[in-house]
């Protein structure tokens, strides 16, 4: 489910499930561990996608069959990628290689930079739309990035934005031509950090990402509850049902 790839000192930790890279609880877990990994052993990573597609989000016909006490244990594991990825300790660009939306992006805000090709494809935080709530660790990056009124307009109207609008509005930092391209970029942007002196350039990195870092420190778990709550309410899953029979139907 992952290709790793090392370029020199930088390692690309691609997604590969297709059709869409959705993330169940083993690629969750695969994903820790190579990031894990990757903190130890890399000076700066990579994460990518197939072309077209960075990650559509949770899989949600596979989750759905998940009981309460598993859904909860995997949802935990899935806050556990952001924070592994929020606390790095070398720089992270996020190569969108496509689509990224839901659970696509809420990884993708606590990376150091974000790109994504340009055209036809779409990002944003559609939870509102199906009966669930944006999680508050990835809530508080996303201001980071891009304000509070932008944040607040994104999580509650919960419409998915094309590349040219994310970048318009600090969502994604810079755009491409084609998602073949976006991997190339991403290698240029982490060389050039590279280049820069390390100690001073990675401990100037952890001061301006501290605040990433307090997300997590006085995150509670409990709070989660809320959308575990919600994803387990009627009305949600009615509609999660909606959508995994038209899943299944394209």
């Amino acid at each position: 489910m992952l290709k790793i790839i090392d370029h020199g000192p930088v390692r690309e930790i691609s997604l590969s499930r297709p059709p869409a890279n959705a993330l169940n609880g083993a690629l969750v877990d695969a994903l820790d561990k190579a990031l894990n990994a990757a903190a130890a052993e890399a000076d700066a990573v990579i994460l990518s996608g197939l072309p077209g597609m960075f990650s559509a989000g949770l899989d949600v016909p596979e989750l759905m069959e998940l009981d309460q006490s598993a859904f909860t244990k995997l949802w935990h594991r899935f806050i556990g990628v952001q924070r592994t990825i929020a606390r790095m300790p070398v720089p992270v660009v996020f190569a969108l290689t496509g689509h990224a939306p839901a659970g696509g992006i809420l990884l993708g805000v606590f990376g150091d930079y974000r790109i994504m090709p340009s055209g036809p494809y779409k990002t944003g935080l559609n939870e509102v739309k199906i009966g669930l709530v944006v999680p508050e660790p990835p809530y508080a990056a996303l201001v980071r990035l891009v304000g509070p009124r932008e944040a607040e307009a994104m999580v509650v109207g919960g419409e998915m934005i094309r590349a040219e609008r994310a970048a318009e509005i600090g969502l994604v930092d810079e755009l491409v031509d084609s998602p073949e391209a976006v991997v190339p970029r991403a290698l240029v942007w982490c060389e050039t950090q590279l280049a820069l002196p390390r100690q001073a350039m990675l401990f100037t990195r952890q001061m301006t990402r501290s605040g990433l870092h307090a997300v997590f420190d006085g995150y509670d778990e409990s709070r989660g509850d809320r959308f575990i709550e919600l994803w387990f309410s009627e009305s949600t899953q009615a509609t999660l049902r909606g959508l995994v029979a038209r899943l299944k139907k394209s």
